[in-house]
């Protein structure tokens, strides 16, 4: 990766990513400004804003938005996360002008037309509906719910019916002129793209972008709790998770391995115990997920009403293995797993593009993918029973579970397996 970075006069950061042998680009901006960015009142606002930049600017329709980025062959999306919203395009080496055309008129010039606001609320609302009927896709709402109670990074990124519902015009342009400004902007341009022509693209596109102050969200406060609700379901899904290290922590990249070894693969220790010899479920695994001041590390579960009682106990039980077992091979068969999702995942300009936004707000350089291997290769045995011996220490753990889950131990027995 030759990358190559400028700051624009208005605190825009512009990094390319040139890959001389493909023929396409991807061209996006990523704004720091997610659901942690956002008040109980205003929950949902990143993600709707997300919606609206699409339908409307100053000069250009919907419609129209849609039909010239599809002339050229291209297309554009969109994402929010509890920290960034995305917008990018993915388009032919010859359409990267066009691909920062079109993005900077929707950040910059936006209309939020009401009526177009009424009809994509509508939409965001059949999303969370969408959501709360796939339980294995909210669970993960409600455990990072328990784990960071009333506070931002706890609440839903596509908000509520009530927040969402409540949410006008005046929230969303609010919004944008608090977060989308300079330097919590960076615009990265990955495939057959050349820097000097981004960077000029991109001092005629966005010039209109102010250089303010950047927002930084509250400081998460990591609490743990219990949040379960029975329900009609066919299966039991079940969530457990601690604090983790966030991303600047040294243990950052022992977690990233961890959850391999422990519920990332096949030959995992939670697929082996709670699958393979047990047949406690069908679908088991750990994630670990780090923030810029917080970090979480937890485990998934989907399983039967009957099975449910047994799944906490062998969950901590394998953790507690690995406090005092881990081994050199299965460090290096995760370590291998890891390094090889790296490098996998660097082959397209959309993946780059993103981890270049990862590393960025992370670090404020981009790591190259040899140091970071590197990192990964450092993980040994011995790390990944000190990580497990540190989650094991901790207090206060986060629980969710939802479906036919009245046979899952009750939270305070489960909550004395720690600290």
């Amino acid at each position: 990766m030759k990358i190559e970075i400028t700051t624009l006069p208005n605190g825009l950061t512009i990094v390319t990513d040139p890959m001389p042998h493909i023929e396409t680009a991807t061209i996006g901006v990523w704004v720091e400004a997610g659901a942690r960015h956002e008040t109980a009142a205003t929950n949902g606002v990143s993600h709707l804003l997300e919606h609206m930049a699409f339908k409307g600017t100053t000069t250009r329709s919907a419609r129209r938005i849609a039909e010239e980025i599809e002339a050229a062959g291209g297309y554009l999306n969109a994402y929010t996360s509890r920290e960034q919203t995305c917008f990018y395009a993915r388009v032919m080496k010859d359409d990267v002008a066009l691909g920062a055309d079109i993005l900077s008129d929707i950040l910059i010039n936006p209309t939020f037309s009401a009526d177009e606001l009424a009809r994509e609320k509508k939409v965001v609302l059949q999303e969370i509906g969408q959501s709360e009927d796939t339980p294995d896709d909210i669970i993960y709402d409600h455990l990072q719910a328990a784990a960071f109670p009333d506070q931002p990074i706890g609440r839903p990124i596509l908000g509520t019916e009530e927040t969402v519902n409540r949410l006008g015009r005046a929230a969303l342009r609010k919004h944008l002129a608090t977060h989308y400004v300079g330097p919590a902007m960076t615009l990265i341009a990955s495939g057959r793209v050349d820097h000097r022509k981004v960077v000029a693209l991109a001092a005629e596109k966005f010039a209109p972008i102010r250089k303010a102050e950047k927002k930084d969200p509250p400081r998460a406060r990591y609490k743990g709790g219990d949040r379960r609700r029975t329900q009609k379901l066919e299966q039991a899904h079940l969530t457990f998770g601690v604090e983790g290290p966030c991303v600047t922590d040294a243990d950052a990249f022992t977690a990233q391995v961890f959850s391999t070894a422990f519920g990332g693969g096949m030959s995992s220790r939670l697929f082996q115990e709670v699958r393979e010899k047990r047949g406690l479920a069908y679908s088991v695994h750990a994630f670990s997920h780090a923030f810029a001041d917080t970090g979480f590390f937890g485990v998934y579960a989907g399983t039967g009403a009957k099975e449910c009682a047994e799944i906490a106990p062998v969950v901590v039980g394998e953790l507690e293995a690995m406090a005092t077992g881990a081994t050199e091979e299965e460090a290096a068969r995760a370590r291998a797993q890891a390094k090889a999702a790296l490098f996998m995942g660097l082959e397209g300009p959309s993946a780059r593009a993103e981890h270049i936004a990862g590393q960025l707000s992370a670090y404020g350089r981009v790591m190259p993918a040899d140091e970071i291997a590197e990192r990964i290769e450092a993980v040994d045995a011995a790390a990944l029973r000190r990580f497990a011996g540190r989650l094991l220490k901790s207090k206060s753990p986060a629980v969710a579970a939802l479906g036919p889950v009245k046979g899952l131990e009750p939270y305070a027995r489960f909550a004395a397996r720690f600290g």
